[in-house]
C-alpha cells in the first residue's frame, strides 16, 4: 500500500522542491539569520505535501487519457487527493495566520497554479509553459519564502493596509539577490520538465498536449544546455557581487560531470535511458552548491 502511494505521487521527483529548501536553510545560515524552526517546519510540511498533491493530481488526469493504470482504484485515487489538499492547505493558511497577507497570497497563487497545472480546460501541462511554472514555483518562490518568513518582512516588502488606502514598498537590492539566488534552482528545475517534454513529446502529441520542445523541436536541446551553464554564470555573478562566497566556485568542478551528462542526452531522448540525466544534473549542481554556501556559513 505504502508503495502505490509513493509510486502514484511519484516521490523520487520530490527532490525539486527539497533542495531548493536546503539552500534556502544553507543561506540563511550564511547571512547570520536568526532561523524561526516553527514557521521553517510549516512551511516545509505544506510545500512538500502540496508537491504530492499536484503530482497525484497529474497522474489521475492524465490517466483519463493515456491509456496508464492508477495504482488505485480512482475514488480512493481522488479521495488521497483531498486529503493531500486539504493538509497542505491547513497547513499553508496556518503559515499565513502566523505571518502576514504577503504569505497567504503567495500561497494562494502557488496553490491555484498547481490545480490548474493539469486541471481545467487549458492546462498548464499542455502549454510551452510547464518549464518556466515549474522553475518559477519550485525555484524563485520557494527560497524568497523561505527568506521572508525567516528575516524581518520589511527587508522585502512594506505594507500598509487601511480602509482608504493600500500602499506597497518594494526594496529593490533584496529582491535583486533573491532573483540571482533563484536562477540554479530555476535553472534545474525547468530542465527535469524540458527533459521530461523532450522524452515524452510523441506521446504528448497523440493525446494533443503541445509542450515547449513541440514548439522548438532540436533547438529544445540547446537551451537544456544553456539552462546549465546558466547556472555557473549566475554563481559567478553572486561571488563578484558579494552575494556568495568566493569559495562557491568550487561548483565548477561539477561541470566536468554536467557537460557529460549533457552529451549523453543529445544522443538519445529516453525516457528510460537519458532522461534521468536531468535528475543527476539537478542533485549535482544543487546538492554542492547547498554544500559550499553551508560551508561558507561555517568559515566566514
Amino acid at each position: 500500500m505504502i508503495n502505490k502511494f509513493f509510486d502514484y505521487v511519484e516521490i523520487r521527483t520530490k527532490i525539486t522542491s527539497t533542495f531548493a529548501f536546503l539552500m534556502s536553510i544553507a543561506y540563511l545560515l550564511y547571512v547570520e539569520a536568526t532561523i524561526d524552526w516553527k514557521l521553517t517546519i510549516i512551511f516545509f510540511a505544506s510545500m512538500f505535501i502540496f508537491d504530492l498533491t499536484t503530482t497525484a493530481i497529474n497522474n489521475y488526469i492524465d490517466t483519463k487519457t493515456n491509456g496508464q493504470r492508477l495504482q488505485f482504484e480512482r475514488k480512493t485515487a481522488l479521495m488521497i487527493i483531498y486529503v493531500l489538499f486539504g493538509i497542505s492547505a491547513g497547513l499553508g493558511l496556518y503559515l499565513a495566520f502566523l505571518t502576514d497577507i504577503i504569505i497567504f497570497l503567495l500561497g494562494g497563487i502557488c496553490f491555484l497554479c498547481g490545480v490548474f497545472y493539469t486541471f481545467g480546460p487549458i492546462p498548464i501541462s499542455r502549454l510551452p509553459l510547464g518549464e518556466f511554472f515549474s522553475g518559477l514555483f519550485y525555484g524563485l518562490l520557494i527560497p524568497f519564502i523561505m527568506l521572508y518568513i525567516n528575516m524581518d518582512a520589511a527587508t522585502f516588502i512594506s505594507l500598509n493596509l487601511s480602509l482608504e488606502t493600500i500602499s506597497i514598498s518594494l526594496n529593490v537590492m533584496p529582491f535583486i539577490k533573491v532573483f540571482l539566488l533563484s536562477i540554479v534552482p530555476f535553472c534545474v528545475t525547468a530542465n527535469i520538465m524540458l527533459a521530461n517534454n523532450t522524452c515524452d513529446l510523441q506521446k504528448d502529441i497523440l493525446v494533443k498536449r503541445y509542450t515547449l520542445p513541440y514548439y522548438l523541436g532540436n533547438k529544445a536541446l540547446y537551451l537544456f544546455a544553456v539552462l546549465y551553464y546558466l547556472c555557473y554564470v549566475a554563481v559567478i555573478i553572486m561571488v563578484i557581487f558579494k552575494i556568495l562566497h568566493p569559495i562557491c566556485l568550487l561548483i565548477f568542478l561539477t561541470l566536468i560531470l554536467v557537460q557529460k551528462n549533457i552529451n549523453e542526452f543529445y544522443k538519445v531522448q529516453d525516457k528510460q535511458k537519458t532522461f534521468i540525466v536531468s535528475i543527476k544534473n539537478y542533485m549535482i549542481i544543487m546538492g554542492s552548491l547547498s554544500l559550499l554556501i553551508f560551508i561558507s556559513s561555517i568559515i566566514s
